[in-house]
């Protein structure tokens, strides 16, 4: 699987609301109720990246959870990065 180009990219992302890409990177600031319900989220989406075999980068801070995804084998951003955004955009 290639990475995708700069244009398919952007293409995709009008599909995604608030992500951006940063470098080779597709990412997402989340916020949340308080750092339980962060919490909370972040185990969701761990449980789901161990079914997908995709992982992504997870920081929390307080009641916020950034998720940043990228395919490192491909260097860059892949269709498996999309499809996990979708898949992590219904967890919330």
């Amino acid at each position: 699987m290639e990475h995708l180009s700069i244009k398919e990219i952007h293409d995709r992302l009008e599909e995604l609301k608030d992500w951006d890409l940063v470098g080779h990177e597709i990412t997402k600031e989340f916020s949340f109720k308080d750092f339980k319900e962060a919490m909370e989220f972040v185990q969701k989406v761990g449980e789901e990246s161990l079914h997908q075999y995709h992982y992504p980068e997870i920081m929390i801070r307080n009641n916020k959870v950034t998720i940043t995804l990228t395919t490192h084998d491909e260097g860059g951003v892949t269709h498996k990065d999309f499809k996990m955004a979708r898949i992590i955009e219904q967890m919330v």
